[in-house]
């Protein structure tokens, strides 16, 4: 997710060439010499001739050389205005939610400030009537038993309604995005978007097939 490009990092006197990327929480560069900025913590980010993306943040300055002004210029909106994690979930002010057992501060905040109704906590004991539903499910899931519940959650959808598996990442991940693919399709649900939910968790998102809608 994110951007990414092969560019020169200028850093103090040193240029040093490798890897730069993008996303809505951090720039990052990886080389002989690594970079790790939060986007929280940048003051400025300008562009100068020849594609120089100048940035300042509460730790310091660098510079990437990202080739030209049409390249250094996205790169540089993006880092002033990354999306936020509502934005990348694709929740709508109008969205009916429903949150399980999914403890994190900040995605709880969002919501908050973002939905016009507060979001269900759990399910009721039967399923809504056709046609109706819920816009999002968020599902914590870090085992084959979680997992198992996909089916069961599936029947609270509205027909173009998602649920987003969330689940350990990294080194920490208990089960892979195949597994959460595998279970999908096993309860009628496709993948088709990945997303950073958080440093520590990955969101994968499961719809109903159009063709069963």
């Amino acid at each position: 997710m994110g951007l990414e490009i092969r560019c020169t990092l200028r850093l103090g006197p040193d240029d040093v060439t490798g890897t730069a990327h993008l996303d809505s929480t951090a720039l990052a560069f990886r080389g002989t010499t690594r970079l790790s900025v939060p986007l929280a913590t940048v003051k400025t980010a300008e562009v100068a001739k020849g594609g120089e993306l100048r940035v300042t943040h509460a730790a310091g300055a660098f510079s990437l050389l990202l080739g030209d002004r049409a390249t250094a210029e996205q790169w540089a909106l993006k880092v002033r205005y990354p999306k936020s994690l509502v934005d990348k979930l694709g929740l709508k002010p109008e969205s009916h939610v429903a949150i399980l057992g999914l403890e994190d501060p900040e995605f709880a905040a969002q919501t908050s400030a973002r939905l016009r109704s507060p979001p269900r906590s759990s399910l009721p004991a039967k399923p809504p009537a056709a046609g109706t539903g819920l816009d999002f499910i968020f599902y914590p899931a870090d085992s084959a038993a979680e997992l198992s519940r996909l089916a069961d959650l599936k029947r609270h959808l509205a027909p173009t309604g998602a649920i987003w598996v969330v689940s350990l990442k990294g080194k920490a991940a208990r089960i892979k995005d195949v597994d959460v693919m595998r279970a999908a399709k096993a309860a009628g649900l496709v993948d088709n978007k990945v997303c950073g939910f958080s440093a520590t968790h990955t969101a994968l998102k499961l719809v109903i097939p159009v063709a069963s809608r």
